[in-house]
C-alpha cells in the first residue's frame, strides 16, 4: 500500500494541562470531544484481527505515521475526522496505560479497527497526581517481583490477544520527571535494568511474544550529562529504540539537531531500528518549514521505522494544523512513498 498517510487534527478539542518537563501526557481536562469508550470494566477478550505477525511489522521495511491524540484509543469520530481531513489513517495509535489498569483487548482493538498498529506506553506508576516520587514502584520492588501478579495478569492478557502489541514500558528514563527515573523513588543505579529485563522475562515465560518492545529515552540534548547506555537492556530485550524530541521553539530546529545526537549516542551500544515516538512541532513562523524538515529527515533514514505525532495543546500548541500553511506543508510532505505502512493482511 503506497499512499501516503497524513496527520490531522481533531475538531473542538480543549485541552488544559500543567507540564513539568516537556509536553506532558497526563493531567488532561478536554472538553466537547465524542467518545465511544467502553465500560473501565469489560474485559471481553477482543478477537484478534487479520493482521501482520509480529515478525512482518518488523520486517515490512515501510515507514509509519502514528498519532497520540486524547482519548485514543476509543475515539471513533476523532479518527474519522483525521482520516477524512487528511485523506488517509495513520498506522500507529499510541494511548498510556498506568499500573494501576489492565491490559484491556477492546483497547488494542480498538486501534486494530481503525487500520492502526496498537502502541502502549505502560507506565509503573499510579498517575501523576501523586507526583513523581512513587515508592510503590521503586524500579528494584519491579525487579524483585513486588508485582509479578499484576505483571503476569498483563502480560498473560496481551499474549492471549495474539495481535502485535507495541509496548513503551517506562519511557524517558535518562529524565527526572517520571517515579521510574533512577533519581526518584529511592530508586539506584542499574536498577533500571533490572527492572527492564525481569518485566520483559516475565512476558518471555507465559508465551507473550507478540510484543514489539521499545526502549524510549528522551534526547540527550537536554539531558548532556546523563549517557543512555547505562539504562539500555541489552539488544536480546528491544526490538526498537523509541526516541522522544520535540521541535521547540528556541531549541534545536533542524532533524539532525533534534535527533542526531541521540541517533549517535545509541549507536555506540546498538544497531537496533528507531522509532520517533514522540514528536511535534510548536506553533510559530517557523512550523511548516520544521514539519517539513522532519518528514525529510524520516524519509533520509533508513534506520528510522517512522514517527508519532503528539497532537495536544500542552504548554504550547503542537496540533499540526495550528494554522493553515503548517497542515498544507504537512500533507505536501507526506506524498512520500516511503510511508506506505499496512498492519492489515492483504
Amino acid at each position: 500500500m503506497a499512499n501516503a498517510l497524513v496527520l490531522a487534527v481533531l475538531s473542538g478539542w480543549v485541552l488544559h494541562v500543567t507540564l513539568d518537563s516537556g509536553p506532558s501526557r497526563s493531567t488532561v481536562s478536554v472538553a466537547e470531544v465524542a467518545v465511544d469508550t467502553p465500560s473501565p470494566t469489560a474485559s471481553a477478550a477482543a478477537s484478534p484481527p487479520p493482521v501482520l505477525t509480529k515478525q512482518q511489522v518488523l520486517r515490512s521495511g515501510r515507514q509509519q505515521f502514528g498519532v497520540s491524540y486524547a482519548e485514543a484509543p476509543f475515539d471513533k469520530a476523532g479518527f474519522a475526522g483525521i482520516a477524512r481531513n487528511a485523506g488517509a489513517r495513520p498506522t500507529m495509535v499510541e494511548y498510556f496505560v498506568k499500573w494501576t489498569e489492565q491490559f484491556r483487548p477492546v483497547a488494542a482493538e480498538a486501534c486494530y479497527q481503525k487500520g492502526a498498529l496498537p502502541v502502549v506506553a505502560w507506565e509503573p506508576w499510579a498517575g501523576d497526581e501523586l507526583g513523581a516520587d512513587q515508592p510503590k514502584y521503586a524500579l528494584a520492588k519491579i525487579a524483585g517481583g513486588a508485582h509479578d501478579g499484576y505483571v503476569t495478569r498483563f502480560a498473560t492478557a496481551v499474549k492471549n490477544y495474539r495481535a502485535p502489541i507495541v509496548l513503551r514500558f517506562a519511557h524517558e528514563m535518562n529524565g527526572a520527571w517520571y517515579p521510574w527515573s533512577e533519581k526518584n523513588s529511592g530508586n539506584k543505579a542499574g536498577d533500571y535494568i533490572r527492572a527492564w529485563r525481569h518485566v520483559h522475562d516475565v512476558f518471555r515465560r507465559v508465551g507473550a511474544t507478540n510484543v514489539i518492545w521499545v526502549w524510549s529515552p528522551n534526547v540527550v540534548n537536554s539531558l548532556p550529562d546523563v549517557p543512555l547506555e547505562p539504562f539500555y537492556p541489552g539488544d536480546s530485550y528491544v526490538d526498537w529504540v523509541g526516541v522522544v524530541g520535540y521541535y521547540e521553539t528556541g531549541s534545536e530546529r533542524t532533524f539532525a539537531t533534534l535527533f542526531g545526537p541521540t541517533r549517535t549516542a545509541v549507536r555506540a551500544f546498538s544497531r537496533k531500528p528507531v522509532l520517533i515516538l514522540e514528536t511535534a512541532v510548536e506553533s510559530g513562523a517557523r512550523k511548516a518549514k520544521d514539519i517539513a524538515d522532519l518528514f525529510a529527515g524520516v524519509a533520509a533514514s533508513p534506520d528510522v521505522v517512522g514517527f508519532t505525532w503528539f497532537n495536544y495543546v500542552r504548554r504550547a500548541d503542537w496540533r499540526v494544523d495550528s494554522d493553515p500553511s503548517a497542515l498544507d506543508r504537512f500533507r505536501a510532505s507526506a506524498q512520500n512513498d516511503r510511508f506506505g505502512f499496512d498492519v492489515r493482511k492483504p
